[in-house]
């Protein structure tokens, strides 16, 4: 049986993680402290996936995805508690947005460039197996992706090669090549590919698009 999966936050990322683990046969519990959503997720996601607070999803979950807003991330973590993370695999899908507009098309951060969200979230909670996943895409591409029958690239990193590993045999599943970067300080390179991605779609509204690694 597939691993139980609990997703911390329910925006459009969430949801759409939401529903391809589902998909792909994950048990899934998705949560929001805003109960008055609770009710519109299970109509959304078709009654298919369990729905509760963070603090359940956390609970439930042998993975969990943390998909709040970056600017919420922190918060998020600390609310949770790092004993509940603890020992768990965490799928890390946040960029630290700032609270400002783009400026010619570029997304600001709150985080420095020898600094990352990931690493902020991997102290807060040492006991979490954080890997950065699904933070350079739309969230419309996130599960089974089609580019004209071209996998995309997901780069990932995080201290833990067994966390690594599962998390690259999910994105395999959902239809991705993997790049392994290595440590949580490679999230200082992946985390700004979100700048990258988001270009097009502030300055052309082009939002169709992801990255591949090309080797010779």
């Amino acid at each position: 049986m597939n691993k139980k999966v609990g997703i911390i936050g329910s925006g459009t990322v969430g949801q759409s993680l939401a529903k391809g683990f589902l998909a792909h046969g994950f048990d899934v519990l998705i949560g929001s402290n805003h109960s008055n959503k609770h009710s519109e997720l299970r109509s959304t996601l078709g009654g298919k996936a369990s729905v509760g607070t963070f603090e359940e999803a956390a609970g439930h979950a042998d993975l969990v995805v943390l998909a709040v807003k970056g600017s919420a991330a922190e918060s998020a973590v600390k609310a949770l508690g790092a004993s509940r993370l603890s020992g768990k695999t965490v799928i890390d899908a946040t960029n630290p947005i700032a609270e400002a507009p783009p400026v010619n098309g570029v997304i600001q951060f709150f985080t420095s460039p020898n600094d990352s969200l990931m690493e902020r979230l991997q102290k807060l909670a040492p006991g979490a197996k954080f890997v950065k996943a699904f933070n350079s895409v739309g969230s419309a591409f996130m599960v089974d992706p089609q580019f004209g029958g071209m996998k995309p690239t997901m780069f990932i990193c995080g201290n833990q090669d067994t966390a690594k590993a599962e998390v690259a045999a999910i994105l395999v599943e959902f239809g991705w090549e993997v790049e392994d970067m290595g440590k949580q300080e490679a999230a200082r390179a992946i985390e700004p590919l979100s700048m990258l991605w988001c270009i097009p779609g502030f300055l052309r509204n082009s939002w169709s698009h992801a990255f591949r690694l090309l080797k010779a």
